[in-house]
């Protein structure tokens, strides 16, 4: 029996661990107690960057969406640095997974876009670049965050898709796989937004 297989497995539990602890931090969270208010019973009751941004400010908006995006960014691109891209890839599942559903705030969580870009930014920054360059282009014409960072994450589902099927390597066809899934995740998290979208195409 190779031990070394059984290690690495439990390895990469201890790294989703950590990171799934790491991503459940929520700054929207901390910020808005630190000045009073429960940002999860205001405005839309999401707990995150974006609202926080509608009730106390857009400075506080942008700095708490730069800190979700380092929370998926730094513990990411370490794994990637000290393990390669496999395990890379679980991490930034995890840092998203652990915002979407905080275990500090009892399984609540943000919609995750910050934090899948922070994630996306260490292992595939062209990629993670162009899906925030599609959110800036679209940003004026749809007006709303929620709307743009839906159309961000269906390119990013796109290329995701394209990458899984033309890879010529499993590690590119597994990164693929892995933007898809993580474009599915914060797109499951706006269904709201494209159930209204739906209802103004059908309507």
């Amino acid at each position: 029996m190779n031990l070394a297989v059984p290690g690495q497995i439990l390895l990469t539990l201890v790294v989703a661990t950590v990171c799934f602890s790491i991503g459940g931090i929520n700054p929207a969270t901390i910020v808005g107690r630190r000045r009073g208010i429960e940002v999860s019973a205001v405005g839309s009751g999401n707990p995150g960057a974006t609202n926080l941004g509608r009730v106390i400010g857009r400075k506080w908006g942008v700095a708490v969406g730069v800190l979700d995006v380092l929370k998926g960014f730094v513990p990411t691109f370490v794994v990637l640095r000290a393990m390669g891209t496999w395990v890379a890839l679980v991490a930034g599942v995890a840092c998203l997974l652990g915002h979407i559903y905080s275990p500090y705030l009892a399984g609540r969580g943000g919609k995750g876009v910050a934090t899948s870009l922070g994630a996306m930014l260490a292992v595939t920054p062209w990629v993670a670049l162009a899906a925030l360059a599609v959110f800036v282009v679209v940003l004026p014409f749809v007006k709303r965050l929620g709307d743009a960072s839906v159309v961000a994450s269906t390119f990013l589902l796109g290329a995701g898709v394209v990458l899984a099927v033309r890879a010529t390597t499993g590690v590119d066809r597994g990164v693929g796989v892995w933007l898809a899934l993580m474009a599915l995740l914060v797109l499951a998290r706006h269904r709201r937004n494209i159930a209204i979208w739906a209802g103004r195409i059908v309507g």
